[in-house]
């Protein structure tokens, strides 16, 4: 099948509405049966799981599931800021002039990502990850430090895909698709917590009730079916974790940089 096919059936079936119906199976009790075959295929480690398969209601209650105390140790290195959620790094590296660069071969601004926030300009000169959850994954997402919400912004857009294919064939799906935005503020600055929602993802979801201040690795919110979390720090305010790059897999509460105030602009 050609590129163009594949296009352009992508965009008929990114639409909200295809989601919604799908999110509206998995929530079924009826889905229930699916558990243990979908637990096979995508080889997920059910023995993390903060319950037996047997006990969650529906597929979507599976697939948002938490785990067991202790399965996601948090780094508490001083002033680390780790990973959000577990995921494949498919981009990272130094904002440069408010653009991101080279994520999948195609070039984000800052500006379309953050859909013109004020705050913007916060981030023209910081780092960024983009990290991206597949089936296999748990989908909660967590404080990547501990600090305080400041702002958060929901986007509507469309659903692409953001694997592989969505990434590279796709026009750039990041800033096109729906996104929830939390901007938290720590003692060394800023970071924002851009989570995309893609295809087949019903919806993107804040924990409830959300606390105003968060502990690194606290629940922030969770994702129901795949995607992508895009991870920004504000200028001059972190260096990089030596050793951490694209095509890492990471896990929850894994150190991603060192956020530091003695470089800070």
């Amino acid at each position: 099948m050609n590129r163009w096919l594949m296009r352009s059936m992508t965009e008929l079936s990114s639409r909200k509405f295809v989601s919604r119906a799908t999110g509206r199976l998995a929530k079924s009790s009826l889905s229930r049966r699916f558990i243990p075959r979908f637990a096979k295929l995508y080889r997920i480690p059910v023995e993390e799981a903060e319950k037996s398969l047997q006990d969650y209601a529906s597929l979507n209650d599976f697939f948002t599931r938490r785990l067991k105390p202790g399965a996601r140790p948090i780094d508490k290195t001083d002033r680390a800021l780790v990973s959000p959620v577990d995921a494949l790094i498919t981009a990272c590296g130094v904002i440069r002039d408010g653009m991101l660069l080279q994520v999948k071969g195609q070039d984000y601004t800052l500006e379309e990502l953050l859909n013109g926030s004020p705050r913007t300009g916060h981030y023209e000169q910081g780092y960024f990850w983009v990290l991206y959850l597949s089936p296999t994954d748990y989908h909660r997402i967590h404080s990547p430090c501990s600090g305080t919400i400041v702002e958060s912004e929901h986007i509507p857009g469309r659903v692409y895909p953001v694997n592989e294919f969505g990434l590279t064939c796709m026009r750039r799906v990041l800033s096109r698709n729906e996104r929830l935005i939390t901007y938290l503020s720590h003692e060394e600055g800023e970071v924002a917590v851009v989570k995309v929602g893609a295809l087949n993802v019903s919806s993107i979801q804040y924990v409830q009730p959300l606390p105003k201040k968060l502990e690194s690795g606290q629940e922030l919110a969770y994702f129901e079916f795949g995607s992508t979390v895009v991870l920004l720090t504000e200028n001059g305010t972190c260096c990089d974790c030596e050793g951490v790059k694209i095509g890492d897999r990471v896990k929850m509460g894994q150190k991603l940089g060192i956020l530091n105030t003695a470089v800070k602009k």
